[in-house]
C-alpha cells in the first residue's frame, strides 16, 4: 500500500508539474505576435518565434496573426461624378501592423476588423468613384484605380493597428436595368465616329481626285501645246523645205511633175473625163510638152 500511495504520489506531482509548465509557457509561430495580458492589460509583446514564459494564471496569452488576410467585399452600388450608376466588387488584402492597437481597438477579433475594412473600403469606393466621370473610370481600370481606393480606404482604417495593403476593383459592371440603355449609347457613339472617319475619307478621297484631275489638265494642256509647238515647227519646216524646192528650176518642175503624177494616179480606173486648159502642167505632160 506504501508503495501504491507513493506511485500515485510521483504521478500526481508530475501531471501538476505538466500542468504547471504547460500555463508558463507558449509558444510563437512564424507571422504571429503574442500579446501577454494581466487583468485586461497588456504587459508586453512577443514576436519572436518560439518557447516563451508567463506567470501561469495569471497572466494571458492573447495570438494575432499578422500575415496577410484575403476578404472578398460584398457588391456595393456606387454612382459616378456625371450620375451614372455602376456595381463595383472589391476584394482587399490587410494585414494587421500593430497588435496593440488592434488588441485595445477591436480587441483582435478578425471579424470585428473586416466588418472596419468593409466600411473604409466601400467609402473610399464611393468617394474616388464619385468623384470621376464614367469615361475617367474605364481610362483608369487597373493600377491607377487601385492606388487611390488603397490610399482612401487607409486613412479610416490605420486607428485600428491594421493596414490595407491593397484594394482592388475586381468587377466594375453596370446595373442590369440600364446596361441595354449604355450599350446602345456606346453603339450609337462608335457609329458617329465610324461616320466621322468615312466622311474626313471621302473628303480625302475626293481631295485627291481633284488634285489628280488638275494635274491631268495641266499635263494635257502642256502636252497639247508642245503638239502644237511641234505641229507648227513642222510645218514651218515643210514649208521651207518647198520653198527651196521651188527656187531651184530643175527641183521645182520635178516636183510638179511629182505632185500631178500623184492627181492621175487618183484619176485611175473606171470611166472618167479630165477636161484641163491647154496650158495646165497635166496637158504638158499628157502631150509631152
Amino acid at each position: 500500500m506504501k508503495k501504491i500511495s507513493k506511485i500515485s504520489i510521483i504521478v500526481i506531482l508530475a501531471v501538476v508539474a505538466l500542468i504547471i509548465f504547460m500555463s508558463a509557457t507558449f509558444s510563437v509561430s512564424t507571422n504571429q505576435a503574442a500579446l501577454i495580458v494581466r487583468l485586461g492589460k497588456i504587459q508586453r509583446v512577443e514576436s519572436n518565434t518560439g518557447l516563451h514564459l508567463r506567470t501561469p494564471f495569471v497572466e494571458d496569452v492573447i495570438k494575432v496573426y499578422t500575415g496577410d488576410y484575403l476578404y472578398d467585399i460584398p457588391t456595393s452600388d456606387v454612382i459616378t461624378s456625371d450620375k451614372k450608376s455602376m456595381i463595383a466588387d472589391d476584394y482587399v488584402i490587410w494585414s494587421v501592423t500593430d497588435p496593440v492597437k488592434y488588441y485595445q481597438t477591436l480587441g483582435a477579433v478578425k471579424g470585428r476588423a473586416e466588418e472596419r475594412i468593409e466600411a473604409a473600403v466601400y467609402n473610399a469606393t464611393k468617394n474616388t468613384i464619385s468623384s470621376m466621370t464614367q469615361e475617367n473610370i474605364i481610362a483608369a481600370r487597373g493600377n491607377e484605380l487601385t492606388r487611390m481606393i488603397t490610399n482612401e480606404s487607409n486613412t479610416d482604417i490605420s486607428q485600428y493597428g491594421v493596414v490595407i495593403e491593397l484594394a482592388e476593383i475586381k468587377a466594375l459592371d453596370l446595373p442590369d436595368d440600364n446596361k441595354e440603355a449604355v450599350y446602345e449609347r456606346m453603339i450609337s457613339e462608335r457609329n458617329n465616329i465610324a461616320a466621322g472617319y468615312t466622311a474626313q475619307g471621302q473628303a480625302d478621297a475626293q481631295k485627291i481626285r481633284n488634285d489628280t484631275d488638275r494635274q491631268v489638265s495641266v499635263i494635257t494642256a502642256n502636252a497639247e501645246k508642245e503638239a502644237a509647238k511641234l505641229e507648227a515647227e513642222g510645218e514651218a519646216e515643210y514649208m521651207r523645205i518647198l520653198s527651196d524646192a521651188y527656187k531651184d528650176e530643175e527641183k521645182a518642175e520635178f516636183y510638179n511633175f511629182l505632185r500631178s503624177m500623184d492627181a492621175l494616179d487618183a484619176l485611175s480606173g473606171g470611166n472618167k473625163t479630165l477636161i484641163l486648159d491647154k496650158e495646165s502642167e497635166f496637158a504638158r505632160i499628157l502631150y509631152g510638152e
